[in-house]
């Protein structure tokens, strides 16, 4: 199995490396490691999603009241 450093991961993504590393540590990125500091990602990993809300629509609205 081929494994991709945080940065290598970042420029085949589109993200930064420190947003790889918290999507690691927060285990949203599947087959990650953690060896020593640094997080070796599986070159077959997929991006997961943007979980933000982008709509302006809020899910956990608060009722008016």
């Amino acid at each position: 199995m081929e494994f991709l450093s945080t940065k290598q991961t970042s420029e085949k993504w589109g993200i930064s490396a420190r947003r790889i590393q918290i999507l690691c540590a927060e285990n949203r990125v599947a087959g990650a490691i953690r060896v020593g500091k640094t997080w070796i990602i599986p070159a077959r990993a997929e991006k997961p999603k943007d979980g933000r809300v982008k709509s302006g629509k809020y899910v956990k609205a608060h009722p008016e009241e």
